[in-house]
């Protein structure tokens, strides 16, 4: 399968030292299988921090992710489990992960989950809401996380656009 990560500038090493803390499944290297998708995220990327467009491009046996050589989690669509599992990522202030799985597949979180994380916590709002606020608001987009320098050494580069 095809994979794509869009960013702010070209690189040709994947370096999980340089991925931020507190993002819906924890710090790591973040895909889609969706071009428009990775689109989007680098021109958010640029509009953030300048520098230019890039959609980086990988493959990766999908065979890997049933296989016995990784530790995946996949959520199929937004859930509850989804949700506190978002929850405990994006609220860890922990240098060590909320998870030990190397991929993580599932839905990406709307952009303003700092707000909900909040209200959550203070009990502003119950499990249900905070689901329902969570969901991104374009339709499900699925995000590829790998998490580990086991997971990114699977991934092989294709070409950068």
């Amino acid at each position: 399968m095809e994979l794509y990560h869009g960013t702010n500038m070209r690189f040709k090493e994947i370096d999980l030292s340089k991925s931020k803390q507190g993002k819906d499944f924890g710090k790591g290297f973040y895909l889609s299988a969706d071009y428009k998708q990775a689109e989007v995220m680098a021109i958010t990327k640029v509009n953030q921090l300048g520098g230019e467009q890039t959609i980086l491009s990988y493959s990766f046996d999908e065979k890997l992710f049933d296989s016995n050589e990784l530790k995946v989690k996949r959520f199929e669509g937004y859930s509850q489990e989804w949700a506190e599992f978002v929850f405990a990522n994006r609220s860890s202030t922990s240098p060590m992960p909320a998870h030990d799985y190397d991929i993580v597949i599932g839905p990406i979180a709307n952009d303003r989950v700092g707000l909900q994380i909040r209200r959550f916590m203070e009990h502003d709002i119950d499990i249900n809401t905070f689901l329902n606020k969570l969901k991104y608001m374009k339709g499900v987009t699925t995000q590829y996380f790998f998490g580990t320098e086991k997971a990114t050494a699977l991934l092989k580069p294709i070409d950068a656009k």
